[in-house]
């Protein structure tokens, strides 16, 4: 299936993905119906203070995220999913949660028409505690550390496996597994379901829980020196890999297409690319996607980092595997082509 992206769009373009900077509701809509297996994102959520990345305001919100679900409804295929991470937030001046996200749930279920396979709970044993009003001065409130993370998917039945996110076991299910029988010896149930020989059998791990217990904690990884080194800030809003790695290995196969539609410094791409998926990242601010090209950079040289990303944030687009530029937006298309043909394969 023949695809071109607008060559402005294009950012830079790795082995399996490529990056463009975007309203990623603009792209959408020029993607090939029933396409994409899985979109995983965190959009700007509704706070209250306005952020460098720009968040819409809590009034504004369902309507203004309900255009990006309904234009990425139609791109999903039939087994595909779409993960959407949202952090809670209070009322402006009350000690009173916003229902904006629950809002945004039961918008994409009853107007779009989504279904809801199932709610996740990411918890960040090393958020700050917030907001300080309310948590540190007053102390009226307790930490804040759960974003809601709805997995909504198109049909009844998306393509899911939970064999592939197993996790370890307990050190209790360790000592049951060694002996079941002496360690557990349950009383006669009326159904005859023998507890101990259902859950005496070693598997590859533990079936995981929906409360998704990852912190976020990075402070000295490639990217974030590397933007030091350049001089830029990073992202503010980065969350961790293994959220995305998550949902990745859970919900796709090696090769699917998976894309992020609120990219930021790209952290689903990067995953993406590790686990052998293709991607698709969407940014709307042109040196943010610029910058998250140093994720895939890791063994490129200080120097060439840096005239890249220049090039990048000046409308030139970089073919990272082959460390080269390709052209700037008004050359004829190069190499992109063949990329975003094999992406819709």
């Amino acid at each position: 299936m023949v695809l071109e992206f607008a060559r402005d769009l294009h950012v830079y373009q790795t082995r399996r993905g490529v990056q463009l900077c975007a309203d990623s509701r603009a792209v959408l809509r020029t993607l090939p119906a029933d396409s994409v297996d899985l979109i995983v994102t965190s959009p700007p959520f509704a706070l209250l203070r306005q952020k460098s990345y720009g968040n819409e305001s809590q009034s504004e919100y369902v309507a203004w995220l309900g255009e990006f679900g309904e234009a990425a409804f139609r791109v999903l295929k039939p087994t595909g999913s779409f993960v959407l991470d949202l952090g809670g937030a209070y009322e402006r001046g009350r000690p009173v949660r916003s229902l904006y996200n629950f809002r945004v749930l039961l918008d994409w279920c009853d107007r779009i028409g989504y279904r809801l396979a199932e709610e996740f709970f990411w918890y960040n044993p090393a958020k700050l505690p917030s907001p300080i009003e309310w948590v540190n001065k007053r102390k009226l409130r307790a930490k804040d550390a759960v974003n809601t993370v709805w997995w909504f998917s198109k049909t009844d039945d998306p393509k899911a496996d939970v064999t592939k996110v197993l996790v370890p076991y307990s050190a209790r299910m360790e000592t049951l597994l060694k002996d079941p029988d002496k360690f557990y010896t349950p009383k006669e149930r009326p159904s005859g379901h023998d507890i101990a020989k259902a859950f005496g059998k070693r598997n590859a791990g533990a079936i995981p829980s929906n409360l998704l217990q990852i912190p976020n904690t990075d402070s000295n990884s490639h990217y974030l020196r590397t933007c030091k080194m350049l001089g830029r800030a990073s992202h503010p809003a980065r969350y961790p890999g293994d959220l995305p790695r998550f949902f990745i290995n859970f919900l796709t196969d090696p090769g699917d297409l998976v894309m992020d539609i609120f990219s930021g410094s790209n952290t689903t791409g990067r995953v993406a690319e590790e686990t052998g998926r293709r991607w698709i990242g969407i940014e709307s601010d042109r040196q943010f996607a610029a910058l998250s090209a140093v994720r895939f950079m890791t063994a490129w040289d200080d120097r060439s980092i840096e005239t890249a990303v220049t090039d990048m944030e000046n409308g030139r687009a970089i073919d990272i595997k082959a460390g080269l530029s390709l052209g700037p937006a008004s050359e004829a298309p190069r190499p992109v082509g063949s990329l975003q043909n094999q992406l819709f394969e």
